[in-house]
């Protein structure tokens, strides 16, 4: 681990692994479902750590944490650093996770420099980014962005049938600070993730620039046929809503293969009703997801998806209602923060390359209201959203000490 940095990689390293330890599960990896206990735990880890430091904390109304160390200019707006501490059921110690505590590792290295910015800091902690337990996800900052409603994201029920404004006021997360970025605007966004793919370690190449975020849509799609019995009913009369829903698994897959290299395509979900083994289904539920970093090319694939399932379903005599469920465009982030990072990255001596994120962030809708830039490090086999996620330290090192260098120069 490089000495040379200005951040301590070690202090950030001890500050992950301590972080990991709240919903540790079996296999080394973390549960944190958003506003759990565990999630309100590690929040609380966090917040020593920001008191420690001096900083100020304040809840907004939909539950997201500001950690604010101030400037020498108190009146300008802040520059901003964040991410997420809620994972995935069987997660990583690293998704989100890095971005929150290398923001606080910025905070505290420049506290050991003697520095104090113009500009104010904020470490930002989004609410429910991952939209494992309330869907969809990036709820905190779509509502603090503009995106989404905040009256319909405090009534959404999760899976487990909690809802999402009783969990806030239960956990004390119903801040009296506006969750509205034209009322709270700030200078400037970083965020500092883990790539969650395979390119940059594929490459060779220890961190990557990210220039914008892919755009997404995602589907939910029911056919209904007619469940029958599996013996007496000839295969020529049958409404086997199961085959239709192959076909259309099959299409989705091909819309990825046939939609150029940037394209992606996944089904996730199959429910199957009435799913006996001796009954012809006669009804399936199925998700499809579709991604594309140029907009016109995600239309094409829509369009593809809208049109073939249809034939598909026509064909096999089965009812189609395909819904979008959601869906942002494609992003590009702000050309002079990405240079920042470029010019961060190659002041420390830390090669980097340009990237666009496959997956989906916060950043994505704070770049609608402010100007945002993005950090990738290299994870371990590209894996992510699983326990066996994992970086190295001096990854982490890496991607901190860029940060620190951005952040810095932007609020100075």
């Amino acid at each position: 681990m490089s000495t040379a940095y200005p951040t301590d990689g070690e202090r950030l390293w001890a500050s992950l692994m301590e972080m990991a330890r709240i919903g540790a599960t079996a296999n080394g990896g973390s549960c944190r479902l958003a506003l759990t206990d565990l999630d309100r735990d590690g929040r609380a880890l966090l917040a020593g750590w920001a008191r420690d430091a001096g900083c100020t904390m304040t809840t907004d109304a939909i539950g997201n944490l500001w950690i604010r160390r101030p400037g020498s200019d108190d009146t300008l707006p802040p520059v901003v650093m964040g991410s997420h501490l809620d994972t995935q059921p069987n997660g990583g110690r690293f998704d989100g996770v890095l971005g929150v505590l290398a923001g606080m590792e910025v905070l505290r290295a420049l506290d050991d420099h003697g520095i104090t910015t113009r500009h104010p800091l904020e470490l930002v902690v989004w609410m429910n980014e991952e939209g494992a337990r309330f869907s969809p996800p990036m709820m905190g900052s779509g509502v603090w962005s503009g995106a989404f409603d905040a009256e319909a994201v405090r009534a959404t029920v999760g899976q487990d049938g909690a809802r999402l404004g009783d969990e806030l006021d239960r956990l004390g997360w119903n801040g009296d600070t506006p969750a509205d970025h034209a009322q709270t605007p700030k200078a400037a966004y970083f965020e500092l993730h883990i790539e969650q793919g395979p390119v940059l370690e594929d490459t060779g190449c220890p961190l990557g620039v990210v220039t914008g975020a892919q755009g997404q849509r995602w589907y939910e799609l029911t056919l209904t046929g007619q469940s029958a019995h599996a013996g007496p009913t000839p295969m020529r009369l049958r409404r086997d809503a199961l085959v239709g829903a192959a076909r259309i698994v099959e299409l989705v897959h091909r819309i990825g293969l046939e939609g150029g290299e940037d394209a992606c395509s996944t089904v996730g979900i199959l429910d199957v009703s009435p799913h006996s083994r001796n009954v012809i289904p006669g009804e399936v539920f199925l998700t499809a997801d579709l991604r594309h970093p140029d907009d016109a090319t995600l239309e094409a694939l829509d369009r593809r998806l809208r049109d073939e399932a249809a034939t598909i379903a026509r064909d096999a005599g089965l009812e189609l209602d395909l819904r979008e469920f959601w869906h942002f465009p494609a992003t590009p982030f702000d050309p002079t923060l990405v240079d920042r990072v470029r010019n961060s990255a190659e002041g420390l001596g830390i090669p980097a390359m340009d990237i666009v994120s496959g997956a989906g962030h916060d950043a994505v809708y704070v770049a609608k209201v402010c100007p945002t830039a993005m950090i990738f490090v290299p994870c371990e086999g590209g894996i992510s959203h699983n326990e066996a996620e994992n970086i190295t330290p001096d990854d982490a090192a890496r991607g901190a000490a860029v940060l620190y260098e951005a952040v810095r120069e932007t609020a100075t």
